[in-house]
């Protein structure tokens, strides 16, 4: 998926809870062989204010795009990635849902045994993780003071983005990749082996916590590498 600019194009996209600051070990990565990547900041307000953030990211490239989600990121791209500009999706320990699904219906039936994420209950529409829990579930392969920082920098997530449910999964009609974090436990790994299996993905496995794309920064660009030069 090259262009003129460079070897291609690449928007990353966060999920809730925290902003896009993580993508910097994998957007250093990337730009460093060549790619031309962006990275989108969304409000989180809603699924739908996200998609049309993710739009004017997508707009602005100068060619064919690699679109790449992490978390709540794959709500977002698997409906923003009907732009026409989108040529491959790759979710990173992501929600890859289906037409008519949310993430609230993804996480509303966990399995037996599965962690159940520490979020707290709505306040005035925005939702929190528990601090003191933050690291253990969403963080647990980072450096303790970096995991301490992240909970402390908590993104309100808007209980509107959480039940925001897909209309068309790009997925359908585009090509996909998936990274699995072998340690997550705000995703449950199981789920995230179901979503890519139903997706058709090409899919790699990392031992990681939900945060992979902040602790391997490596791992995750050479799994958008190998999408936006297919």
């Amino acid at each position: 998926m090259t262009d003129a600019a460079g070897r291609g194009n690449v928007v990353l996209v966060h999920g809730g809870f925290v902003d896009g600051s993580g993508w910097q070990g994998v957007y250093d990565a990337l730009t460093a062989d060549g790619y031309r990547v962006a990275v989108v900041q969304n409000p989180t307000l809603s699924l739908e204010g996200d998609v049309a953030a993710t739009r004017q990211v997508i707009e602005g490239m100068p060619g064919p795009v690699t679109l790449v989600g992490h978390s709540y990121g794959g709500v977002v791209i698997t409906e923003a990635g009907n732009h026409p500009k989108v040529n491959a999706l790759v979710y990173i320990a992501a929600f890859a849902p289906d037409k008519g699904e949310s993430v609230g219906t993804l996480i509303a039936d966990p399995p037996p045994g599965a962690p159940v994420p520490p979020i707290l209950p709505p306040a005035d529409g925005f939702l929190f993780l528990d601090r003191d829990r933050f690291a253990a579930s969403f963080a647990g392969d980072l450096p303790s003071a970096q995991a301490a920082f992240m909970a402390d920098s908590q993104v309100p997530w808007g209980v509107d983005a959480l039940g925001g449910a897909v209309s068309q999964p790009a997925w359908r009609t585009k090509r996909s990749w998936y990274l699995i974090a072998t340690d997550d436990r705000m995703i449950p790994p199981p789920a995230q082996h179901a979503m890519s299996e139903r997706i058709g993905a090409r899919t790699v496995e990392v031992a990681a916590s939900h945060s992979v794309y902040v602790s391997q920064p490596a791992a995750v660009a050479d799994l958008v590498k190998q999408a936006a030069d297919s």
